[in-house]
């Protein structure tokens, strides 16, 4: 027998219909897929800004007068303002609805890639970059709310490993514009941030097109049945039951930022200064170091998807180990090969691990959560384990001073600043710790947290349900018919 620590790793076995999965997503309709969409778009804008700047720090450096590691400040500077973000955006979400916060979150992102793409100083650049951390801190946990919690239970796995890959096709599609257009534009750098405000408009406008969540609807609906409370009284019971949310889960909240601490060390410290890692330590050119980007992104939106579909059957925790353990086994073929093949090779692998790992994120924070606090726990949580490693890529970059190697480029050899051991310190380290928090954590697999009672309803800090009787969205597609388990059998 397996210790009792490591049988609780696998979820209790859900009854299922003969559908399943395929069922399940022949069920959607065109709202929950729409809706699903643009809080995948939403994660997506974010990540192609952020990662504007891990892919121009050369540039940056050369433009600016600076070194690599002063350019790296822009990236702790959002990191550390990302949980301010959480806290407003995530409030506001979990009082007035998922809508209109989120639009007006894109907005504020839309406007502030316009500024950065005007900077004309170092420290303007900073304050740009400041402001954008405020912003981005929103975008997650609204964006992940909007597109889970609508989906039925059977479809939320692989949901959570899809929308949290919003953040590698965010880091593929910038390492694209920087391909292909940067080189051949006179605004250098300034160009990606032109195009990240486009992606960001164009979302907000689709999502102030798209309808609110369908459990805020539900709640309006039955509030109105029930006399409905004055604004002033509803804000007040939001004010109240967060007292209470915060009172009963305290010792979550704590666990859940140590959980998410670990998660961002392992993302930021592989991915911020990977490209130049390559550039550097490694010898390649920038055109290179931005195609390895793009191969390591496809590693982690196939790892994502896989991983958030796999832990719908063996549970979140145990698919997070499994996918940790493939990062600790890849970590040799990311930093130790010389050419472009091997290693390109090594960063698909590891991100498939980094960013599976990641894909099983979203749902399990979201089931770990009090249900009516949907958004502001999980973004708060991801975003102060932002800031506690918001200082990864500085770590990498002035550990990188005490280590050197040689590379060889054009036939002369040099020595440079070894970011690759590093680097492969770090990762080891942090997949190590994490694999021992995931397994004493906690774990509500295929919980239905829609069917809770929303924020600003009273006895939502308590977990409280809506009465089943007032639910009209079906909880799971077994219940699309109106039949149970045994009549589906």
């Amino acid at each position: 027998m397996a210790p009792k620590f490591l049988q609780s790793l696998v979820p209790r076995r859900e009854k299922r219909n003969g559908g399943g999965t395929l069922r399940a997503l022949k069920s959607l309709t065109f709202l929950q897929l729409l809706q699903f969409v643009t809080g995948w778009l939403a994660w997506t804008c974010d990540a192609f800004d952020f990662f504007c700047v891990s892919l121009s720090v050369n540039t940056l450096a050369a433009d600016f007068n600076k070194e690599p590691g002063q350019i790296t400040t822009a990236i702790t500077l959002t990191l550390l303002f990302r949980s301010l973000g959480a806290v407003i955006f995530g409030i506001l979400s979990d009082r007035y609805g998922r809508k209109w916060p989120l639009v007006a979150n894109l907005a504020i992102v839309c406007s502030i890639e316009i500024g950065t793409s005007f900077v004309k100083t170092f420290p303007q650049f900073l304050a740009a970059r400041a402001l954008f951390g405020v912003a981005m801190g929103g975008i997650w946990g609204l964006a992940a709310s909007t597109a889970l919690e609508n989906l039925p239970v059977e479809l939320r796995g692989l949901g959570s490993g899809i929308v949290q890959q919003g953040y590698a096709c965010g880091y593929l599609f910038a390492s694209v514009i920087n391909l292909t257009v940067v080189p051949h534009t006179s605004h250098s750098w300034r160009a990606l941030f032109y195009a990240a405000a486009c992606l960001s408009s164009s979302t907000a406008v689709l999502r102030a097109l798209t309808p609110e969540s369908a459990v805020f609807l539900r709640a309006k609906a039955i509030e109105k049945a029930h006399g409905g409370h004055a604004p002033g009284e509803k804000t007040k019971i939001f004010i109240h039951e967060t007292k209470a949310m915060l009172k009963a889960h305290w010792k979550l909240c704590i666990y859940a930022v140590l959980l998410m601490t670990g998660f961002n060390f392992l993302s930021h410290g592989s991915q911020d200064l990977y490209p130049t890692y390559l550039e550097t330590s490694k010898g390649f050119s920038a055109h290179s170091a931005t195609i390895a980007t793009m191969i390591s992104n496809c590693g982690a939106i196939a790892g994502g998807a896989i991983a958030g579909w796999a832990s719908q059957y063996i549970g979140r925790r145990l698919t997070i180990i499994i996918f940790i353990l493939l990062v600790g086994a890849f970590i040799p073929l990311w930093i130790l090969p010389s050419s472009f093949s091997a290693l390109a090779a090594g960063a698909f692998c590891i991100q498939v691990g980094v960013q599976g790992a990641w894909g099983v994120v979203p749902i399990q924070l979201a089931e770990m959560s009090p249900p009516a606090f949907r958004a502001t726990f999980p973004g708060v949580a991801y975003q102060l384990g932002n800031m506690i490693s918001a200082a990864s890529a500085q770590i990498e970059a002035v550990g990188g001073k005490n280590f050197k190697t040689t590379v060889t480029v054009n036939g002369v050899t040099k020595t440079v600043t070894d970011y690759a051991t590093v680097q492969g310190i770090l990762i080891g380290v942090v997949s190590a710790y994490l694999i021992v928090i995931t397994i004493l954590g906690p774990e509500n697999h295929a919980a239905h947290f829609e069917n809770a009672k929303t924020a600003f309803e009273e006895g939502a800090g308590a977990d409280e349900m809506e009465d089943d009787d007032a639910l009209e969205k079906p909880r799971s597609i077994r219940e699309l018919d109106g039949k149970g388990d045994d009549e589906l059998a």
